[in-house]
């Protein structure tokens, strides 16, 4: 069954050299073409493809914005950025935004091809350039998240996995063999390294950091 592919750019050239090459392939089919964000959303709603190759940089409505758009209505759809900007304000966005795969438009033929079919098959499909820009803003947000993390004692942080865990003040002394009193303080050592606001919050930190393998209790 052939893939059926929209494609979404403002250069007019361009869109229509990208589908007069994308017809002359074999299990793609073009269903249609946007001149901007605002029609690749319109038309998404309308033909529902299976695949977007969306430009950033649009008027009316750029890439990102249509992305975020049709990933909130239209989830299923796959989107592939194809544009010339591969610099982490455009890579960043555009990934957290829901696209799928992020290609440079001086990408061989066979590859665009190539990409398209992987995508569709479940697999993320970056240039080497945004996949190191994506590793890199992950790597940084870990290391934002951790810094106050190692700040905590040993005790400390034995203190906010029973907390996660769900114990009272009670239980967690009982459990690591401390004094209620002895277990207060820590807490609140914990609650200001990390500044967070209360239990709650300590314990929604411990599973966002991966301290425990469940989800902390409700409050």
């Amino acid at each position: 069954m052939a893939i059926r592919v929209l494609t979404a750019d403002d250069h007019h050239v361009v869109r229509r050299g990208l589908v007069f090459f994308l017809k002359t392939q074999e299990m793609i089919e073009v269903v249609g073409e946007a001149a901007n964000g605002k029609e690749a959303v319109e038309l998404a709603r309308k033909l529902n493809p299976d695949l977007i190759l969306m430009d950033l940089v649009m008027p009316e409505m750029d890439g990102i914005q249509a992305t975020k758009m049709i990933k909130s209505e239209l989830p299923e759809i796959k989107i592939m950025m194809l544009t010339s900007f591969s610099d982490q304000e455009h890579v960043i966005p555009a990934v957290e935004a829901g696209a799928s795969g992020y290609q440079l438009k001086d990408i061989q033929p066979d590859e665009l091809v190539s990409s398209i079919k992987r995508i569709m098959n479940g697999e993320d499909q970056l240039h080497p350039k945004a996949t190191s820009l994506v590793m890199k803003h992950l790597s940084s947000n870990n290391r934002q998240e951790r810094k106050p993390l190692d700040n905590l004692t040993k005790r400390e942080l034995e203190v906010l996995k029973e907390i996660a865990s769900g114990k009272s003040n009670k239980e967690i002394a009982s459990s690591l063999f401390i004094t209620e009193k002895t277990v207060k303080t820590h807490v609140s050592n914990v609650l200001a390294k990390l500044g967070l606001a209360d239990r709650t919050q300590a314990a929604l930190y411990a599973v966002r950091n991966q301290l425990v393998d469940h989800q902390p209790p409700s409050a």
